[in-house]
Order: C-alpha cells, then structure tokens, then sequence
C-alpha cells in the first residue's frame, strides 16, 4: 500500500500497532476506526501517550493504562517503552 494520500478521501495509510496482540495493519484512518482500533488521528493526538489498541484487545495493558495506574518510567516493560518511543515519534514512526 502507498503512502500517498488516498485520492477520495485525503488521507495517508499508517501502521496500526497493537500494543496487546501485536496486531500489524497498514489502514486509512478512517479504516483503522472502522474496524475499533484506538489510534490518531480519529482517536487521540499523535504524539500523545494513549490506548494503541486494535478492536479486539483492551486497554488495560497498555502503556497508557500502566501510567495512569501510577508506574513509573522505570517499571515500564521493553515493550512499553518502545511503544513510548513509537508513540513520541509518530506520525513518522508509524509511516508504511
């Protein structure tokens, strides 16, 4: 899939990244909303720390949900670090 904007609607495919499953897609936005992913720019900022979730998982395993219960940035799993990373980076960083 390219990433030039789509021709009907403007928008730009991304990478939507499951932060439970893993789940992987390359969608529209409006795609990705769709199909209940919790994912900018339909939910949430990029850049901000939210939800990254896919429409099957929850979110009380996610980076967001580990903050928002108090962790500190040294009890952050790998994983959760890395989707911060992601997450401070985007839209770059989740360019197809």
């Amino acid at each position: 899939m390219s990433i030039a904007p789509d021709r009907t609607s403007g928008e730009r495919a991304l990478r939507h990244i499951c932060e439970i499953c893993g789940k992987d897609e390359v969608l529209l936005p409006s795609e990705a909303f769709d199909s209940g992913w919790d994912y900018p720019p339909r939910m949430g900022h990029f850049g901000i720390i939210s939800p990254r979730t896919c429409g099957d998982c929850p979110m009380d395993g996610t980076l967001w949900w580990a903050l928002t219960s108090g962790a500190r940035a040294q009890d952050l799993t790998e994983a959760q670090q890395a989707t911060a990373d992601r997450i401070q980076g985007e839209p770059e960083t989740i360019l197809p």
